[in-house]
């Protein structure tokens, strides 16, 4: 048989009384099968060599040779992502795993990582161990290796749970020098990137009559492609921008002299932390603004569509964004009360019974009865 495995298919038969499993590295199922007769064919013909697999390489080999160039490749407009994984390889060049073969690592010498780096935050050494995790994932989806370990990542690591009051972002926009004003208003205003904000293109804003929408493209994940309707205050910032900018219908939104053309989160960082002296609120990072403004929207929305809105890849990081406040389960249960039309003072039961609707006290009272 065949199966799929990452972006490659692999073969699974038995062959005198042991299972064989053998990537193909074809990534369409008609080649896959070639493949798979082809090894039987020559198993058949006395060819077991075909099933000695290949020395699995060094981790720092793999890191070197395959692991960096596709990160290289894959990150090229992601600036962040490429120079966090690019650091955690360092880390893990300088641990004891680095001359271990793939197939060897196991969680154990995660947990000699962990210890090694244990005078660093959590943080720091989970940046390693992605950068592990990642490799040994792409290792096992080329063939490299049969199958990954699980690697746990160190616990207590710091998470960005700090959510901005209304007078707290009032009072570090009203003090926020230009551009950053804006930007850090679209990021409120929508639960973007930073890096989304300060890359944002002309061509990407989809005017309307008093309104628009924020067509973001692909990055950091899959989904990160997305549309982000303007608010009043998104709208004002940007059609003004706009305007000063003499109506572009293409080029960057936030121009600078950088290298890029356009604002870098390093100019940035120096904007918010003067916006933050004047303004006399306690210390935060940009990145708080998207959790904020994800915050704040969701009251308003499920838990699918925040993670829509936010981007993400997985529901599990959504989750982090939600924060219900106090009476949010009494006013869940009462809504649906009111939907459902449940006997209550000055409910409306009767309309319900003579419509054939059952209520759950009515079931309840039916199934005691019974």
């Amino acid at each position: 048989m065949i199966y799929k495995r990452g972006r490659y298919f692999w073969v699974k038969f038995m062959w005198k009384g042991k299972p064989i499993y053998k990537p193909t590295r074809a990534t369409d199922r008609k080649t896959a099968r070639a493949i798979e007769g082809k090894i039987r064919a020559e198993l058949a013909a006395g060819r077991f060599d075909i099933l000695e697999a290949e020395p699995a390489p060094a981790l720092t080999d793999f890191l070197k040779k395959d692991f960096l160039p596709y990160t290289q490749s894959k990150f090229q407009d992601e600036p962040k992502t490429l120079l966090y994984y690019t650091y955690g390889v360092k880390m893990l060049a300088d641990s004891d795993m680095a001359s271990l073969p793939l197939d060897k690592i196991t969680d154990q010498h995660a947990r000699g990582f962990e210890a090694r780096y244990s005078h660093l935050e959590a943080s720091t050494i989970n940046c390693g161990l992605r950068a592990l995790r990642r490799a040994l994932s792409l290792a096992e989806e080329w063939g490299k290796i049969d199958r990954k370990p699980k690697i746990a990542l160190a616990k207590n690591e710091n998470k960005r749970t700090r959510v901005l009051s209304e007078y707290e972002a009032t009072a570090y926009l009203n003090v926020c020098p230009q551009p950053w004003r804006d930007a850090a208003t679209v990021i409120l205003g929508t639960g973007a990137r930073p890096e989304e904000v300060c890359r944002l293109r002309w061509e990407q804003i989809e005017w309307r009559v008093n309104g628009g929408i924020i067509h973001m493209r692909k990055g950091k994940s899959d989904n990160a492609e997305r549309p982000l309707p303007l608010l009043p205050e998104v709208y004002v910032a940007l059609s003004s921008r706009h305007e000063a900018q003499g109506y572009p219908s293409a080029g960057w939104v936030f121009p600078s002299e950088s290298a890029s053309g356009h604002l870098m989160q390093g100019s940035a960082k120096s904007q918010h932390a003067r916006a933050i002296k004047d303004a006399q609120v306690n210390r935060f990072a940009p990145y708080t603004l998207r959790h904020t403004g994800l915050t704040w929207i969701a009251p308003y929305t499920d838990a699918y569509t925040l993670a829509r809105i936010a981007g993400h890849s997985s529901i599990t990081m959504t989750m982090r964004y939600i924060h219900p406040q106090q009476g949010a389960i009494e006013f869940a249960f009462a809504k649906m009360a009111g939907s459902q039309k449940l006997v209550t003072d000055g409910g409306d039961s009767g309309k319900s019974r003579e419509a054939g609707r059952v209520t759950p006290i009515e079931l309840t009272q039916k199934k005691s009865v019974a």
